[in-house]
């Protein structure tokens, strides 16, 4: 690998990196929140504008020497505007929660009132959650799901944001599976008098390829991460109307942020290219593919799906069929190198460190190369490890390293 020339300088932080590059080679990945990037994204994210400090935005630095600072930020942002047809595009927030932060800083005051999905029913912690600075330094007002089709209650927003008439609404979760209705979100926020907030972090990639409805027609303010469907390095990027350009860019500096990690806005702008590409679209269908086909081997193994399927590249299962909890089948499949993440359900029992769900994403394994048949083996190992753990162990972990040997990761 790349960085093996680290272990010439520091040797403890090479074998880390080591371990951790093995770990990702021998195991299923599937989180929904994590991608497999290119060597390319790699290269650039380790480059030598790590070393530019570049407080400021394009060509209105506090610091001397940006010229190649300018240029790098200015092309990200030109394939942002392109890819995602938006008229102004910040690409410096280092993360989505802070892509939020600073629009919210940009558009409330402190106990402003806002609406944001609920995070005990999908929504993110960033959206208002009372253990967040999003829901200590305003007043959030959550809205949910319908019980009968575990979908958002699009009536329920309706009627609370014609109660609260929040400053803004937002759209977007963190695990949801089902599309969302960005075109009835705006004509609620029209109703109400509020700004339109889309989080799309977990579903960039699919708007950029074409294969879920975009927010940016429908929506004032945009925020994203970089490091989900879209494949790029961890980080944020917020997409607004021009009216909110300037309130966004300083809110994120020098509002919320000091000087911008240059080298990770070349790696964002790499994968911006990437995803331009027809090959990029291919992918993200097959993502998309893999989810439904995934989803419906599941359901008949005897799993449930929140809402009963998936739209897009995740989906919420729900173990109390197998009488498991979320964390001990996290826990166990940690053990046969299948890496998922516990999640609550709609009205879980459990706590939130305990849950009776997981949440699965297939943006990973599609990079990797895994297709349907690759799915439906993944199925019935999630289906051996949830029915009889300690008796299919073995057997799941051997299935498990012949599919990785099968599709090898960064094996140059």
């Amino acid at each position: 690998m790349f960085f093996d020339e680290l272990r010439n300088y520091d040797r403890e932080v090479w074998e880390i990196c080591s371990r951790e590059l093995t770990r990702q080679r021998e195991n299923i990945e599937l989180i929904a929140s994590e991608n497999i990037v290119s060597k390319a994204v790699l290269l650039a994210a380790s480059g030598v504008l790590t070393n530019k400090y570049a407080e400021g935005t394009i060509a209105h630095r506090y610091y001397g020497g940006c010229n190649n600072a300018d240029a790098i930020e200015d092309l990200a942002v030109k394939r942002a505007k392109a890819l995602f047809g938006a008229e102004h595009v910040n690409v410096q927030p280092h993360s989505g929660a802070n892509a939020n932060m600073a629009a919210f800083y940009a558009l409330l005051e402190p106990g402003d009132t806002y609406l944001g999905m609920s995070l005990s029913e999908g929504g993110h912690l960033s959206h208002g959650s009372p253990v967040n600075i999003s829901g200590k330094y305003f007043n959030a007002v959550s809205y949910g799901l319908l019980s009968g089709t575990e979908t958002i209650d699009y009536d329920e927003v309706r009627d609370l944001a014609r109660r609260y008439r929040p400053k803004i609404i937002v759209a977007g979760a963190s695990a949801y599976p089902r599309t969302i209705d960005f075109e009835l979100f705006r004509q609620i926020a029209d109703e109400t008098g509020a700004v339109l907030l889309v989080d799309m972090a977990h579903i960039a990639g699919l708007v950029a390829a074409g294969v879920h409805p975009s927010p940016v027609p429908w929506a004032d303010v945009v925020t994203t991460t970089t490091h989900k469907t879209l494949r790029g390095p961890r980080g944020g990027m917020i997409l607004c109307r021009q009216e909110y350009a300037k309130r966004i860019d300083k809110a994120v500096f020098p509002g919320t942020q000091g000087g911008p990690l240059m080298h990770i806005i070349a790696a964002k702008a790499v994968a911006l290219g990437e995803a331009m590409t027809e090959d990029f679209a291919e992918y993200q269908r097959r993502t998309v593919r893999n989810a439904r086909y995934l989803g419906q081997e599941l359901v008949r193994r005897g799993f449930r799906l929140v809402s009963g399927g998936t739209d897009n590249h995740l989906m919420l299962v729900d173990l109390r069929n197998f009488a498991l909890t979320g964390r001990d089948f996290e826990r166990n499949l940690d053990e046969v190198h299948i890496t998922l993440n516990k999640n609550a359900i709609p009205d879980d029992p459990q706590k939130a460190f305990v849950t009776s769900g997981v949440r699965i994403g297939t943006p990973s394994v599609t990079t990797r190369g895994f297709r349907e048949e690759e799915m439906g083996q993944i199925a019935q190992m999630l289906y051996d490890a949830a029915s009889d753990f300690e008796g299919q162990k073995t057997s799941v972990t051997e299935r498990v390293r012949a599919l990785c040997e099968k599709y090898p990761l960064y094996e140059e």
